[in-house]
């Protein structure tokens, strides 16, 4: 057996297999849930009906699906131009970082002015953190995914240290947390009395902004061809690191959005548990949206929804939460499996 590449796959089939993952990731998940002593169905009701079953329910996955969203996209720039950068919780962090130092008093200025520049200062700050490993590529040849992985550890502990010192809440009685943000440094709730911010707001501007770019600017087309070809594209003329140096840049600028959010939005302050691995996750989201931003979108409210409804569903049903980790992990692999066959033909010799 073998591949056998196709040079223009049909709509149906770009389409169709990628759904029909989908449909195959809950047909299993159905059965190991059956395996598990529930009514399959009844068990993806219950987590329909969790995480979009009530205006509070819906409220709270698209809060849960904020941070993924900007992770999201900034997987699927980098993985757009082919740089793997498995880093996005080391720049969540940063940019929460970055939110908190100028967040909780550094800054004496009114909200209009404050928050761009927080938004600002914070993706600077992921952009830093992700220019490190594309630099080590770009000059030496160091293998990134090593890098960015790498990377994580190093901030997330960096961030330990500060919270047990220079950022530590005086007032905090001890715990490990940062001093809450003035109320000039939060952002607003959409609607008054419920959790969701304009995070949700600024997040989807994000990713209509990165499909604008990929689509319709000079520096989308490079990033494609550097993508596809990095040897025809310096051949073509394209400056291929000048090309991973910018998309670096956006990438990491995206993740540190999703920690800016989370602090200037949801929390309020900063602690080492802030994300329960939105990084990671957003790999899961940027494949399932087979890297397109307006599809990222989408894919984060299907992930959103599973982890929200999963907790409804475990109280209700009495089946564990790890069947939202195994059906994000089937769906992740059936849609690599999708997109190798909407590229590849199997042929039999």
């Amino acid at each position: 057996m073998r591949l056998e590449p196709i040079a223009n796959p049909t709509w149906t089939r770009s389409l169709g297999l990628p759904a029909l993952a989908l449909f195959a990731t809950v047909v299993v998940a159905s059965l190991l849930a059956m395996v598990a002593g529930a009514q399959p169905f009844s068990v993806l009701g219950l987590i329909v009906k969790g995480a979009f079953g009530s205006k509070f329910a819906t409220l709270e996955t698209l809060n849960r699906a904020t941070p993924l969203i900007f992770t999201g996209l900034a997987v699927a720039v980098a993985f757009r131009a082919k740089l793997w950068n498995i880093g996005a919780e080391a720049q969540l962090y940063m940019g929460a970082v970055v939110t908190v130092v100028l967040g909780t008093g550094a800054l004496a200025w009114p909200a209009f002015a404050l928050l761009p520049t927080i938004a600002v200062a914070a993706m600077l700050g992921g952009a830093l953190v992700l220019l490190v490993p594309t630099f080590l590529k770009t000059r030496f040849g160091v293998d990134e995914v090593v890098t960015t992985l790498l990377l994580n550890f190093v901030v997330l502990l960096w961030v330990s240290m500060l919270l047990e010192g220079s950022l530590k809440d005086p007032m905090g009685l001890g715990w490990p947390k940062s001093a809450r943000l003035i109320g000039e440094a939060r952002l607003p709730r959409m609607i008054d009395g419920l959790r969701l911010h304009w995070g949700f707001g600024l997040a989807l501007i994000s990713a209509i902004v990165v499909w604008v770019i990929q689509r319709r600017t000079t520096l989308g087309y490079e990033m494609r061809a550097v993508g596809l070809n990095p040897a025809a594209a310096r051949f073509a003329g394209i400056p291929v690191n000048r090309v991973l140096i910018k998309t670096a840049l956006l990438s990491g600028g995206l993740a540190a959005l999703a920690g800016f959010s989370e602090v200037a939005g949801l929390k309020g302050s900063l602690t080492l548990d802030i994300s329960p691995g939105f990084g990671y996750t957003g790999i899961i989201v940027a494949m399932l949206a087979l890297l397109n931003p307006l599809g990222v979108v989408v894919a984060a409210l299907f992930v959103a929804g599973i982890f929200v409804g999963a907790d409804s569903m475990s109280r209700a049903a009495g089946v564990p939460t790890y069947l939202a980790d195994i059906m994000l992990a089937l769906a992740l692999l059936a849609m690599v499996l999708a997109i190798m066959l909407t590229k590849f033909r199997v042929r039999r010799d």
